[in-house]
């Protein structure tokens, strides 16, 4: 366990995609009569699993087996809206180039479906890049519980001290705080001021053009 980390969330993080999420997603409460409130939504949901969110908006009456079936419905819609614009966020490729080129570990810890990873990392040839990956199958509870992340830093071969997590919600980065990991936070779907709260974050930026690997373990130090 003496590499070091990079765990990256998935889902606005290694793409810009948040805004198909939370559309899909209000899109699949309005066939059923739902209306739900957008920016609430994504600041109380971002990072936990589909089963514990059908939980809380359709009821805690379904069953594991109903669950699973509402929630795969509404990631097929995700996919159908999402797939035009499936890209990686801005410098990432280039980033886990020189990441790897340092002897960094790369993770992936996701609160998605192993469909969504597969949809995602297949998506844009980027599966091969990650030494780990950790998904919702993986795991019983999502974010903020830190289970996701320190299962990705165990198969990643490192500690959390020497992990850094890259996310894009704050259940993320509290989950990374309770992991014992620092974060860098992307604002690809929240402003900066949604963060300033958390004590682990040791960046802000709007993509991954121009961090530099080293600093940031630098700054992970500090």
């Amino acid at each position: 366990m003496t590499h070091r980390a990079f765990i990256f969330d998935m889902d606005g993080t290694i793409v810009d995609n948040m805004s198909f999420h939370v559309k899909s997603w209000l899109a699949f409460f309005q066939r059923r009569g739902h209306t739900v409130d957008a920016d609430e939504f994504f600041r109380n949901t971002a990072g936990r699993q589909g089963h514990e969110i059908m939980s809380t908006y359709m009821g805690a009456h379904l069953t594991k087996e109903e669950s699973a079936a509402l929630d795969f419905e509404k990631e097929e819609l995700y996919r159908e809206m999402y797939a035009p614009h499936l890209a990686p966020t801005a410098g990432l490729v280039d980033f886990i180039a020189r990441a790897k080129a340092a002897g960094i570990k790369l993770a992936v810890a996701t609160a998605a479906p192993n469909e969504n990873i597969d949809f995602t990392l297949d998506g844009l040839n980027l599966r091969k890049e990650f030494h780990a990956i950790a998904g919702a199958a993986d795991v019983a509870r999502g974010k903020p519980n830190p289970d996701v992340f320190l299962l990705a830093a165990e198969r990643a071969g490192a500690l959390p001290v020497n992990s850094i997590v890259f996310e894009d919600a704050p259940l993320g980065v509290e989950a990374a705080r309770r992991a014992g990991m620092r974060a860098v936070v992307l604002t690809t779907t929240l402003p900066a001021e949604a963060f300033k709260e958390f004590d682990n974050v040791i960046a802000v930026v709007s993509d991954f053009s121009g961090l530099d690997v080293d600093e940031l373990f630098a700054s992970a130090l500090n």
